[in-house]
């Protein structure tokens, strides 16, 4: 079920309309693209807890599935279904991104990518600054927030394309519970010393959200 990269995208439904929206969503848009499109190996849908924002995560064999003819008619030339729902949506965004790690916690198993909460961040990140915050990320918060029990597994990602903002890394964290962002373990790494030094500089920023699973995950060839 898990790629080499993804396809995030973000939609808010039509005012007054959000069982259409979760309707051509789940019964059109997304077993079209994952049944139908080369390199598509499956995708889940969430819903932000206190408002009708939607994030759909697709996962890829590589980006290069994103080049084929199947996929290339459904973004340029959409049905009409598809044509009518998008052009009555708002809150886009588009990333494509290629993983550079996963980090499970020891007893968290593979099914941790079907996890109840996932917690996307975004950072832009300078060239120059690269290597100081991936050790940031991979060697500090990552450990620090996997020692909390319901801390599942984290992602981390080079953002390839984007759209609408410049972002040049993602990380996907994947929760067990909501609780898991009071815990201990999360304070402890927000406080942490490298982050500070990290913190300090104009460039850093940080763009996170929560998102509550949706029931169906679509897996290619499932019923």
């Amino acid at each position: 079920m898990k790629g080499a990269a993804i396809l995030f995208s973000e939609m808010t439904p039509p005012a007054g309309d959000e069982a259409a929206f979760n309707a051509w969503y789940d019964g059109h848009h997304t077993p079209s693209h994952v049944n139908g499109v080369p390199g598509f190996l499956s995708a889940r849908r969430y819903r932000k807890p206190e408002g009708p924002n939607y994030l759909a995560v697709y996962e890829l064999a590589s980006v290069r599935a994103l080049e084929t003819p199947e996929y290339k008619s459904r973004k340029f030339t959409p049905d009409p279904p598809t044509k009518a729902m998008l052009g009555r949506v708002s809150g886009f965004t588009r990333y494509i991104a290629e993983e550079t790690g996963t980090y499970r916690r020891a007893d968290a198993s593979e099914a941790a990518l079907d996890a109840p909460i996932i917690h996307p961040a975004f950072f832009t990140v300078p060239a120059a600054h690269e290597r100081d915050f991936d050790d940031w990320y991979t060697l500090d918060l990552i450990p620090t927030v996997l020692r909390c029990k319901d801390w599942l597994m984290v992602r981390t990602f080079r953002i390839v394309q984007h759209d609408p903002e410049p972002f040049t890394h993602m990380a996907l964290h994947y929760l067990a519970d909501l609780s898991a962002m009071d815990s201990p373990e999360r304070a402890a790494a927000v406080a942490s010393k490298l982050r500070a030094r990290l913190a300090a500089a104009s460039w850093f920023r940080v763009h996170a959200t929560l998102y509550v699973r949706r029931p169906k995950m679509f897996v290619k060839g499932a019923a």
